[in-house]
């Protein structure tokens, strides 16, 4: 490892660890060098993957605090389950807080906890141990968001006046591993899951490039969960099949829909909106994030399943069930879409570039820890305002100890 590079350790060898590897290729000045996963299967086949792509001469770890301690890794990018967030966070603190490792900083996947509590946990520990900290929110770095965005507010906000509603919406057919669709594990259902991406994406639209997130605050939301789908008798079954005994959503559902209204007070005294929605039940070709941000003589649009390169299979082509095409891929036949480069697509590569700059630089990030504590906070108020039936002023009472129902297993849709 060269001057000027940042050596990397991964925490997790799951599905977005390696899409976080595939972003790596389009990094130029840091060195994915290891991989700690609670199997160690999995840990050495994800860095067997680093070192085909080319990212790093990675190797497994048998334990978080030993990849820590490692002289070679300069940042950890944490990308384990929720569930094991705070005992991951913990092991990291205590291995610096004994001497034996040193870091630049820690870039945590979303969402950064399960609850309040947790959330405000991590980043005490990550603070107390004078660790830079990065919050990993792709969706902020997608180059669509990024350039429209900055054209709009450049163009449209600047000779007629500031955007004051923004949308954003995540949707697809479901996660790919168990845990995910377990509310007690995962911290609740897709709310928890996906609706930080479009929460946060929704209030970075409507924030002007170049000032804080604070000059938009939120003020009152109003959420709604539901189960469209996987709790039908059939579809529940189906699930249990796919994910195991473990998963049994006609006695423990989480939801697999969710809205959120979100009335932000701007710091110009103007009062814009934000409406998010994420789903578990959406079926068409795959994935499909979309974005939308719109003022008084303008209006910009995303979907990034209008990616500008379509294929088409007749009923004679019977291929094997695959992601070629597009994340969490639903067919093979037919007209289909096709995501070219979905690492840069959905802003990975902008993302990891943009914080191993930042802890190379010694510079804070445009995301830290602090700004995933408040969209935890923002989760966990539309799941209260759903389970109450009404809109909330943000933040209500009782949310640093507010825990879902669907997280506690007692959410009955």
């Amino acid at each position: 490892m060269g001057e000027g590079r940042l050596g990397i350790g991964f925490i997790g060898s799951g599905f977005n660890s390696r899409f976080h590897l595939q972003a790596f290729q389009a990094v130029r000045d840091a060195d994915v060098l290891g991989v700690w996963s609670p199997s160690a299967k999995h840990a050495e086949e994800t860095a067997a993957l680093a070192r085909r792509l080319d990212v790093g001469r990675a190797k497994a770890f048998p334990s978080i605090a030993q990849l820590v301690a490692d002289p070679a890794i300069d940042a950890v990018w944490l990308c384990g389950p929720n569930f094991a967030r705070v005992a991951n966070v913990e092991e990291i603190a205590d291995t610096i807080a004994r001497g034996k490792g040193e870091l630049k900083g820690i870039a945590c996947e979303k969402p950064l906890a399960r609850n309040v509590a947790e959330a405000k946990r991590v980043a005490a520990l990550v603070t107390e141990a004078g660790i830079a900290h990065g919050y990993l929110e792709n969706q902020a770095f997608a180059p669509a968001i990024t350039q429209g965005r900055a054209i709009t507010w450049a163009r449209g906000a600047s000779l007629t006046g500031r955007p004051y509603l923004a949308r954003a919406a995540e949707e697809h057919s479901g996660p790919h591993t168990p845990w995910f669709w377990r509310g007690e594990l995962q911290g609740g259902g897709v709310l928890n899951d996906m609706m930080c991406h479009s929460a946060l994406v929704v209030r970075h639209l409507l924030t002007k490039p170049g000032a804080p997130s604070s000059s938009v605050r939120p003020a009152r939301v109003t959420g709604h969960i539901a189960s469209l789908k996987w709790t039908r008798p059939e579809y529940a079954k189906r699930l249990q099949q796919l994910m195991g005994k473990d998963v049994d959503y006609a006695k423990a559902p989480a939801e697999d829909f969710a809205s959120v209204m979100i009335e932000f007070a701007a710091e110009d005294g103007a009062t814009v909106l934000g409406e998010a929605t994420t789903s578990w039940s959406f079926v068409g070709p795959g994935l499909r994030l979309s974005a939308e941000l719109l003022g008084p003589e303008y209006s910009m649009a995303w979907n990034s399943l209008d990616s500008g390169l379509q294929l088409f299979f007749s009923r004679a082509v019977k291929g094997k069930a695959g992601e070629d095409l597009v994340e969490k891929q639903n067919a093979e036949i037919g007209l289909m879409p096709v995501v070219a480069g979905e690492p840069a697509v959905y802003g990975y590569e902008a993302e990891d570039r943009h914080f191993v700059r930042a802890f190379l630089k010694g510079e804070p990030p445009e995301l830290t820890f602090d700004d995933g504590v408040e969209v935890v906070k923002l989760l966990m108020t539309a799941y209260m305002s759903a389970e109450q039936g009404k809109t909330l002023e943000f933040p209500p009472k009782g949310l640093e100890t507010f825990v879902p129902a669907v997280a506690k297993g007692t959410w009955r849709p």
